[in-house]
């Protein structure tokens, strides 16, 4: 149907400038609504809650940033979660310009990126497609704001010592292992943060979108790729999507 007659607009001459209002109203409701989602595309969004928390916890590791005067500044930073995902842990070098903002708490976000493979469409054995970029990503939302100085060391301790486990059988390493001076010295140079989580958001682009055969043939292709990153964890991902409903 028409977009005029969507909007009950006769497309007579003199009504030319209520329809062009009207497109434009449209076209910022929509802007609008959709730059509150990571992904326009809802099956690309069906991951529950618990399911990006832990996504994000494991990784440990994304892009933080909060929106100032002129250009985003971002940062890359390891963090941990807490146990109930209400808010995330990190720090940074006093310098950092984010860490110079935090004049008082602002409004952030961390990204946090998964496997990734680019898609040709001759994979998908099926005619009329484009080439696509598969992705897993999970943001964090909510307020970033300082910490108290005297929390840094805990900070630094719970950090190395989830990141420690996993190298296990190694012999974890913990800041003891350090001369009280020369953490003194480090610690002085960095700043402890919390990110208190206001919403989470997942988009897992796995071909979703696509014939259960023409995801699969793609796949096949897609393990040992060599545009992106962890591109055979992405495929066996890309496999399992009906299992995981």
């Amino acid at each position: 149907m028409p977009a005029y007659r969507r909007w009950g607009i006769s497309p007579r001459p003199e009504n030319e400038a209520d329809l062009a209002n009207e497109g434009r109203n449209l076209q910022d409701q929509f802007c609008t609504t959709e730059r509150k989602m990571m992904h326009p595309n809802p099956v690309f969004r069906t991951a529950d809650h618990e399911t990006n928390l832990q996504f994000a916890r494991e990784r440990g590791f994304g892009v933080l940033a909060v929106s100032v005067e002129g250009a985003p500044l971002l940062s890359h930073v390891p963090f941990i979660l807490s146990d109930d995902g209400a808010w995330a842990d990190l720090h940074l070098v006093r310098s950092n310009p984010i860490a110079r903002a935090l004049k008082q708490a602002l409004q952030a976000r961390i990204a946090v990126s998964g496997p990734d493979a680019y898609v040709s469409p001759d994979w998908y054995g099926v005619p009329d497609q484009v080439p696509t970029w598969n992705y897993v990503a999970v943001h964090l939302i909510g307020r970033l704001e300082l910490r108290p100085q005297d929390e840094l060391r805990g900070v630094l301790d719970r950090q190395s010592a989830v990141f420690e486990a996993r190298l296990a059988p190694k012999p974890a390493w913990t800041a003891d292992k350090m001369e009280p001076e020369a953490l003194g010295r480090m610690m002085r140079q960095i700043v402890p943060c919390r990110l208190m989580i206001e919403d989470v958001q997942g988009t897992w682009k796995l071909n979703q979108n696509k014939a259960v055969d023409a995801r699969l043939s793609a796949v096949g292709s897609i393990e040992g790729a060599v545009l992106g990153s962890e591109v055979d964890v992405l495929a066996q991902w890309m496999r399992d999507v009906d299992q995981a409903g």
